[in-house]
């Protein structure tokens, strides 16, 4: 789950050589015949470990090393893994956000031609805020079988062991950097009676958090950060006191909000009388930012149009 990908380092294949084209994948072989036998190409989504390397299943590994090609998020991530766990995968490019549209015909064509293909991405289970999606579609379209590998996933894993409601939960994926999208995010959630999941970084949490307040009212939260690894930590707070969370977290954190801790709408009546105790002095879009974190059930836009009508 990384946010910011570096798109210049070279392509790599067998742990090291320089990548020609995907047209150089060797011909489909029959290492994985044992477990779907046939000659038809197949796409596999291999989940890999977010922290400790101990996650990784033996299925997961049978699958990397008998697959004709891994398409990896970033490769000098997967040959990372592939040194640390001692495996040896036959070829593998780069298969990312910026170079999912070009590459994908030639992926397509190649599993047309019976070659078995595995998608990773930089940790977890692909496409869970990862690439491929598009990929997975049109395999499902053309008929192309889609086998999933699963294993670790961030959200999950958090929400396993966090001490929130884990059902239902809605999972966000990264947030949008600007704060108008991810108020209409947050507001389109505001009244939705689950639990929201979402990936962050720790130089724009506490900016974040502080925005979702007065759209998404007072509520629990936690913050996931180094999930499986040696200084593993859950940071539970309430979302009204989210400032006195550690300004020195490191990376990324996955972040986890309660759901709404009261769902009985606030009346207009009440609406308008906690308005009338904030003064004339703002415009009603201000004032509706304002009261949204006093008041229950109402979104901004929706006291917006209760305060134009009221004047």
């Amino acid at each position: 789950m990384e946010e910011d990908r570096s798109m210049d380092a070279p392509e790599e294949l067998r742990n090291g050589e320089t990548e020609d084209s995907l047209a150089a994948a060797a011909s489909p072989n029959s290492a994985l015949a044992g477990d779907f036998p046939g000659e038809r190409g197949r796409l596999f989504i291999v989940a890999t470990p977010i922290g400790n390397r101990d996650d990784f299943t033996p299925r997961a590994r049978r699958v990397l090393e008998g697959c004709d090609l891994v398409l990896a998020e970033d490769t000098r991530r997967l040959f990372a893994l592939t040194r640390e766990l001692g495996l040896r995968v036959r070829r593998a490019v780069s298969f990312h956000d910026h170079n999912e549209r070009e590459k994908e015909p030639e992926v397509l064509a190649l599993l047309g031609d019976g070659a078995s293909v595995a998608l990773v991405s930089d940790a977890g289970t692909p496409l869970v805020a990862d690439p491929g999606f598009r990929l997975v579609c049109s395999c499902r379209r053309l008929g192309i079988p889609v086998h999933p590998v699963p294993g670790p996933s961030a959200p999950v894993t958090a929400l396993s062991a966090a001490g929130i409601a884990p059902l239902p939960y809605t999972f966000l994926g990264f947030l949008p950097r600007d704060s108008g999208s991810r108020a209409r995010l947050f507001e389109s959630f505001s009244r939705v009676p689950t639990t929201l999941v979402f990936f962050e970084r720790k130089d724009r949490l506490a900016n974040v958090l502080k925005e979702a307040l007065p759209i998404l009212g007072p509520r629990q939260g936690v913050v996931c950060r180094e999930l499986t690894k040696v200084h593993e930590e859950f940071l539970p707070f309430r979302l009204e006191e989210a400032a006195a969370l550690p300004g020195d977290l490191l990376g990324e954190v996955t972040v986890l909000l309660g759901p709404p801790e009261s769902v009985e709408k606030t009346s207009e009546e009440e609406v308008l009388r906690l308005a009338a105790g904030q003064g004339s002095g703002l415009k009603p879009r201000e004032l509706a930012r304002v009261l949204q974190s006093q008041v229950s059930g109402w979104s901004a836009k929706e006291l917006y149009g209760l305060l134009v009508r009221a004047r």
